[in-house]
């Protein structure tokens, strides 16, 4: 059994860009659903498909490469709340990330979302991650 789903999310995306693999499988949960949502929303992958046949289902990501020089959208994927080390953030300390070229991805009482989208809206919440 797998003790921090997100972070297993995570590794296996940034696995399959090692492997410059195009498509990757995950298994599915609603916080992966949204997390999938912002990554896509913010151009960091081409596509996905959610896949709920089975018993848990899955999710089908399709991960986007500059065509000329084969380097993934996705320079770096790093988990920052961990299930042993919480970490939140309330509305007048957001991080940013690379000084605002990057994202991080919030879980708050509105949903899953980026910290801009937070701050626009001037609620705090758990940082779960950063994508740059």
């Amino acid at each position: 059994m797998n003790t921090d789903p997100i972070a297993d999310y995570l590794t296996r995306l940034r696995n399959a860009i090692k492997a410059s693999h195009r498509v990757v499988e995950i298994p599915s949960s609603n916080i992966k659903k949204e997390i999938t949502k912002v990554l896509y929303e913010k151009g960091y992958i081409q596509s996905y498909k959610f896949d709920d046949s089975g018993v848990q289902g899955t999710i089908k990501v399709a991960l986007k490469y500059n065509p000329s020089t084969k380097q993934s959208a996705i320079v770096k994927l790093e988990r920052i709340s961990k299930p042993g080390l919480r970490k939140y953030a309330g509305h007048d300390n957001l991080p940013r990330v690379l000084n605002g070229l990057g994202i991080s991805i919030l879980s708050t009482s509105k949903g899953v979302m980026t910290e801009k989208e937070a701050r626009n809206q001037n609620i705090g919440g758990e940082v779960l991650c950063y994508v740059y």
